[in-house]
This record gives structure tokens, sequence and C-alpha cells, in this order.
């Protein structure tokens, strides 16, 4: 298409712009972590405040900026699969639809937070996962269990809240990144972050273009390409106030099984914090999230919008060590398109509280929160965290909360497959905890086990399923000592209908994930292995999809100050695997052996 040459480029042209200003750039190293700070890092979507994994008394998985470099992933879902607890399935490869679980609930359960910008379909009811490039973000934050006495409806299963870059680097920090491979892809990135007095900044764009695969046996190669733009800036004053905003688009294209979209994938905020009193600060945030879908099938053309705008103001006290955060939030669903639903908006007011209690070696955390929707009446929902710091090396946890789901715009009203009469989802998570924390390693064990009510299924005309137990085990370690790098993960989920017995569909129930890199100087060398068992597609568990194993490969070489080299391998070993099939029980196949080389400038 003439659009995907223009926007290369439009990039290529921002790139070579760039580069003056890259050759001025001191070709100092960053501070890296150490590794107490990378094994035990600073998490904020736990607790809304800034705690180590180890004080934030939950499930935490962090995925850092210098993992999202090494493994330079083609797809978000790829750093997600196989994580503790987390389970990934999807419609074939490259920009297909993808489903994220969260401890076996399903990915309209689940919370997808952007720089704390909520993104999702109000139609569908989970994130595009898909559309988001991996190179515009440095961080990802997963949280397991309950959070919706903190961020309202959907939070059963967790949170996952992907950051940008902040900015934070002396002067200006310029990068960019050219590369491509199998299936025709290209990939092209350009930005420049850095920090000058008290203004941070992060400006960046991207484009992905590749003639994809098949996404069923014998079919045609299924396209996709997007093309992403960042802008992030925030000033602190000298009184401590600070103000910013930041916007991030992904807009493409994407051929899938009977026909093709345009899509668009946004983000938007203004936020300001004022230090009220020497204990209270108060911040206030308005944003709005867009997820646009227009398509064109077999079946004929249909256009879904969801616009979300959000206004949110959140206060923390301090005394000692202890917190008390407060807050109220306003929201509005708006959607719009081809699709006649019977209502076409509803807005949430809500307030919530969070007491972080630190009596140590005692800690405690406890939140509540009171949403009233005007589609779905009022929701109450709570958590109660106590740790107990045994030795100051390892933390026993314990937790409880409750969370809910309301059903989305499809479920309750799409033509031949909603249900007006459907109930909202609530549940209730108990869980404990225990991680040990070293000078170069952790291990972080959890058994937990999450009721829900009302659960919305059907592959039809949707109804809800009184009563669902989920159970589940995670293990996960790390480790970093002589330029190794290790992580590891096992996760045992046993999802239930209880009115049934059978195992709730698309999930697997046992996963392994592996991550080791070696630095050898100026090379680097690593490989992911990830290993999943079986799943049902159906609810009668008839229909089986096997379970599969993955290996991917990664090499870099620093053969320049400021210039790199990465080489990637997915699916090395050229796995045929599926993770779901399609209404007409053909199967949606991923792609096979995939080489990818690509060269970087920047630190």
């Amino acid at each position: 298409m003439n659009h995907r040459s223009n926007t290369t480029a439009t990039l290529a042209a921002l790139a070579m712009s760039a580069l003056p200003l890259a050759v001025q750039a001191q070709s100092t190293a960053q501070n890296t972590p150490t590794a107490a700070e990378s094994l035990n890092p600073v998490v904020v979507t736990a607790a809304l405040a800034p705690r180590t994994a180890n004080e934030s008394l939950s499930s935490v998985t962090v995925i850092d900026e210098a993992t999202f470099r090494r493994q330079d992933p083609t797809s978000i879902t790829d750093l997600l699969r196989g994580q503790p607890g987390v389970d990934v399935s999807s419609n074939g490869s490259f920009g297909k639809n993808s489903s994220v679980f969260i401890r076996g609930t399903g990915s309209g359960q689940n919370v997808l937070l952007i720089d704390g910008i909520r993104l999702r379909s109000a139609t569908s009811g989970g994130a595009a996962w898909s559309y988001l490039d991996p190179r515009m973000f440095d961080r990802a934050e997963i949280v397991r269990g309950p959070r919706g006495s903190l961020y309202g409806a959907d939070a059963i299963g967790g949170v996952i809240q992907l950051f940008t870059p902040q900015g934070d680097e002396e002067g200006p920090q310029p990068r960019i990144s050219v590369g491509g491979g199998s299936f025709n892809t290209q990939r092209l990135s350009a930005g420049v972050s850095g920090r000058e007095g008290g203004t941070r900044y992060s400006f960046a764009g991207s484009h992905f273009n590749t003639d994809g695969q098949p996404v069923r046996r014998s079919g045609d190669d299924k396209g996709y390409d997007n093309t992403s733009a960042l802008a992030r800036v925030s000033h602190t004053f000298e009184s401590g106030a600070e103000m910013g905003v930041l916007a991030l688009r992904a807009r493409g294209n994407n051929e899938y099984d009977g026909g093709e979209n345009d899509f668009v994938q946004q983000v938007a905020g203004v936020y300001g914090e004022l230090p009220l009193m020497d204990n209270w600060r108060s911040r206030l945030t308005l944003s709005e999230s867009r997820d646009e879908s227009d398509n064109v099938a077999d079946s004929g053309e249909s256009v879904f919008n969801t616009k979300v705008r959000t206004a949110r103001w959140e206060n923390t006290f301090t005394a000692g060590v202890h917190e008390l955060i407060a807050g109220a939030e306003y929201s509005e669903d708006r959607v719009s398109g081809t699709t006649d639903y019977d209502e076409n908006s509803r807005s949430n007011a809500a307030v919530f509280s969070q007491a972080l209690l630190d009596f140590s070696p005692f800690m405690l955390q406890a939140s509540l929160r009171f949403d009233d929707n005007e589609a779905y009446g009022n929701e109450v929902t709570g958590s109660l965290g106590l740790g107990y710091d045994l030795d100051g090396h390892h933390t026993l946890r314990t937790s409880y909360g409750t969370a809910f789901n309301a059903p989305t715009y499809n479920q309750l009203y799409f033509s031949g497959f909603g249900n007006p009469d459907l109930e909202s989802e609530t549940s209730e998570s108990i869980e404990v905890g225990v991680r040990g924390q070293y000078a170069n390693w952790f291990w972080d064990a959890a058994i937990y086990q999450t009721d829900i009510d009302n659960l919305i299924a059907g592959q039809g005309v949707q109804f809800n399923v009184p009563t669902s137990r989920i159970r589940g085990a995670e293990l996960a370690s790390g480790v970093e000592i002589n330029d190794w790098t290790l992580a590891a993960a096992l996760t045992y989920t046993d999802p239930e209908n209880r009115l049934t017995d059978n195992r709730l569909q698309n999930r697997a129930t046992q996963s392994v994930r592996l991550d080791a890199d070696r630095e050898l100087g100026e090379w680097s060398l690593g490989g992911s292995w990830v290993v999943q068992n079986h799943r049902y597609r159906d609810a009668q568990n008839n229909d089986r999809l096997s379970g599969y194993g993955l290996v991917n490969l990664r090499a870099g070489w620093q053969f320049a100050p400021l210039w790199s080299a990465r080489v990637t391998v997915e699916n090395a070993l050229d796995q045929d695997y599926i993770t779901t099939r399609s209404f007409d029980g053909a199967d949606y196949i991923n792609a096979g052996r995939a080489g990818f080389l690509s060269v970087h400038f920047g630190q």
C-alpha cells in the first residue's frame, strides 16, 4: 500500500534528522540498576504508591527495560506469554487478535493501563494487545490478583501496566533502530528523550510492516502494518508541583481470516500534582482512550468505536512510614458504529481509599471502593493484605480481595449474541505467598483461589454460569550473577466451571517459562523456552488443542560506541502450534521459524 511506503519514508527522514543530535550525545553509559534493584524492583501498580516487590504484598512480575531491549519482540504478547500466572491465545501472528489471561480469568476480566490510563474496548471487553508496538515501551508491571478496590470494574484476575520512556537522563538521548526479516518484515523506530532542568520529555515514532503468513492452513498470507507515535512532556517546579501531558497513538491495517480492518489505538492525558502540605499531595488526571476498528469482511462492513473519558483525583497523606490514599473517579464510555446497540453510553462514579501501614516487621494494606454505574447499579469492592518480614530476607504475605466485571455492550446487546438480562460477575479471592530476597537472586511462591459468581460464558447467546472456581500455584525466580541473567516461572491453574466440573475454555493449566542471557564482552547470547499443556476450545471440553513448546533465540553485538546489532530467531524449532480455533473448527495457526536482524543507535 502507498501509505506504508510513505510512512516508512517519513520515519526514515526523522531518523536521519535525529542523527546529528545523536552524534553530539555523550557516549557515557547510563546508570544500570544493581542486581538488588532489578531483582527487587519498585512497583507502583500494586498499591498506587511506590513499593519494592517484597513490600507490595502482591504477586508481581516486572519486565524491565533491559529485558525489552534484549528480547526485542515483535509483539507485547511475546513478552507476556508464560510469565507467572499469564496465558496468551491468538488467532495467528502479527497483529491478529490476541487474548491475555491472568490466573485463569478471561481477557475482559483484566485491566490494561498505559502510564495509568486504561485502554480497552467497551464492545468486546478486552484490550487490543496485538496493536501495541513493544518499541514504544520500556517497562511492564504484571500484578496478579484482584484489584477492583483500586481500579474498579474488570480487575478480577489482575492488572498489567505498560510504561513509556520517562526521560530521566540528563540531556537529549536519541535512539534509532532499523531492521527486518522473515515474511518481508520491516521495522523502523526513532526517538529522543531526556531531561533539561525540571523538564522531562520523550518523543518517538515507529513503523512495523509485514506480509505476514496464513492464519489458516493452505490460506493466503495475511499482512499487518502499524505506525505508532509517542509524545510525553512533564515539568517539576521548584515548589514541588508537577504537570505533564501524554499522547500515544497507533494506527494501521490488519488482514485477518475473512477480511481486513483499519484500526486506531490511542491514549491521551494531562495531569497536575500539588504538594498541598508537607504530608499531603494531590493529583488530578484527565484522560481519554480510544479503540477504533473499521472492518471490511466477507459478511459486510462494520465499525466499532469506543471512547472512554476519565477524571481521576488522588490524594496521598503520609504519617511517618504510613500512607493513606483517598480519591474519586468519574468515567464515561461511549460506543458508536454500525451496530445499533440499545444503549451507547454509560457513566461510572467512584470513591476509593487505601491504607498502607508499616508496623515493622508487620505490614498491613487495606482498600475499599464504591462504584455507582448508571447501567448496572452499585458495587462495593475491598481488599486486605497482611505481611510479615520473617528475617530480612523472607516475607510472608496473605490477602483477600473482591472484584467485579460488568457485561460489555456486545454481551448485552449484540444481535444473536447479546443477552440484556446478564448480571455482573463478582469474585472473591484469597492468596498466601512467600518471597525470598537475596543479593543476587530471589524466589516467590504463591497459592490462591478465586470464586466467581455469574461468570459470563457462551459461544452463542451469552449466559451467566452460577459459580466458577479457579485454583492455582505459581513459582518464580530470578538470578543475576557472573554476567548471567536467568529467570524462571512455573504456573499451575485449575479453572473449573462448578456447574459442569469442566475446565473453563481456552485456558492452559500448566506452563513453564525459562529465560537465560549471558554477556560476553561486546557480545550477548540468550534464549527463552515456553512450554504449555493442552487447552479446550469449547465449554464441553470435547475440542482439545494440544500443548506446545517454543524456543526463541537471540544474540547481540556492541560493535561500536552507541551502536549495536541484534539477531532474534522466534520459534527456532519451527513448532506447529495453535492456541485457538475459528467457529467453523479451522485451526488458527501461528508463525513458524522466523528470523529478524536489527541495527540500533543510542543507549
